[in-house]
C-alpha cells in the first residue's frame, strides 16, 4: 500500500464534494456527516500524524470508534493524503478497500477496525496504557465516539479506570447527535467528571470552539470533548 500523491490542496469546502463521489446503499449519512467538522480539525490542526509519519512510533494516534459511517472519515484521509481521491467513488463496492466499516489492513492511516459499538474507547485506554508501558510520552491517544455507544457497558469501565490511572494522553471525542437510549443526569460530560476526567462541552461545528476544546490543558488526567451537532433525524 503506497500513500496518495495529491495534485491540489483540498479544504474543509471540498469535504462535501468528495463525500459526494461515494454512492451506494448502508452509507449511514448522518452517522458521517455529524462526525465531519470534528475529523476536519483534528486531522488539520491537531493530530501530530501524516501519511509520511503514519508508521512512526512518535505520532499520534487516532481511533474510530464511530466506525459505522465513515465516508466522512475517508473524505478527510482523502483530502490530507492518505489514500487517493479515486479510491472514493468505488466505497462499499466488492473489490474497495474502503468499506462500510473501516479495515485497517486496507485504509492507510486507519489505526483499528472499527463499527462495532463499544470498541474504540478501550482500545484507546489500552494504546495509552501501552504507550506509557514502552516510555512514549509525546504521542497522544484520540477517538472519536457516538453518544450511542455510551449504552454499552465496555466503555464506562474504560471511563472509569482511565480517570484514576491518570491516562493523560488519552482524548476521546463524543458526538451527541441525540441518539442515545439512556439519558444521563447532568449530561455526558458529567459522566466522565464523575470518574476524574477533563470534560468540555461546545458547539460540534464550531471549529474554533472545537481546537480551543482539543487544546485545552488536562494535567495528569484524560481529556473528553463532547461536541454537540444536530439531533439525528429518524
Amino acid at each position: 500500500m503506497t500513500d496518495a500523491t495529491l495534485t491540489h490542496t483540498y479544504t474543509h469546502a471540498d469535504l462535501p464534494g468528495l463525500m459526494g463521489l461515494m454512492t451506494g446503499d448502508e452509507k449511514h449519512g448522518p452517522a458521517a456527516t455529524s462526525t465531519l467538522d470534528v475529523l476536519w480539525v483534528l486531522y488539520d490542526r491537531v493530530l501530530r500524524v501524516s501519511p509520511e509519519s503514519r508508521e512512526d512510533p512518535g505520532r499520534d494516534r487516532f481511533l474510530l470508534s464511530k466506525g459505522h459511517g465513515p465516508m466522512a472519515y475517508y473524505a478527510v484521509l482523502a483530502a490530507k493524503g492518505f489514500l487517493p481521491v479515486e479510491w472514493l467513488p468505488g466505497f462499499g463496492s466488492y473489490d474497495s478497500p474502503l468499506g462500510h466499516h473501516p479495515d485497517r489492513t486496507l485504509v492507510p492511516g486507519a489505526e483499528i477496525g472499527s463499527g462495532s459499538l463499544g470498541h474504540g474507547l478501550p482500545i484507546a485506554v489500552g494504546t495509552a496504557l501501552g504507550l506509557r508501558a514502552q516510555g512514549l510520552d509525546e504521542p497522544r491517544v484520540w477517538t472519536l465516539v457516538g453518544d450511542a455507544e455510551l449504552d454499552e457497558g465496555s466503555n464506562h469501565e474504560a471511563i472509569a479506570f482511565a480517570g484514576p490511572a491518570g491516562l493523560d494522553r488519552l482524548h476521546t471525542v463524543v458526538i451527541d447527535n441525540a441518539s442515545a437510549a439512556y439519558a444521563r443526569p447532568g449530561g455526558i460530560s458529567a459522566r466522565f467528571e464523575a470518574a476524574g476526567w477533563s470534560a468540555l462541552t461546545v458547539d460540534g461545528r464550531d471549529h474554533d470552539a472545537l481546537y480551543a476544546a482539543f487544546t485545552a490543558p488536562h494535567p495528569g488526567r484524560p481529556h473528553v470533548v463532547v461536541a454537540r451537532v444536530e439531533p439525528k433525524s429518524a
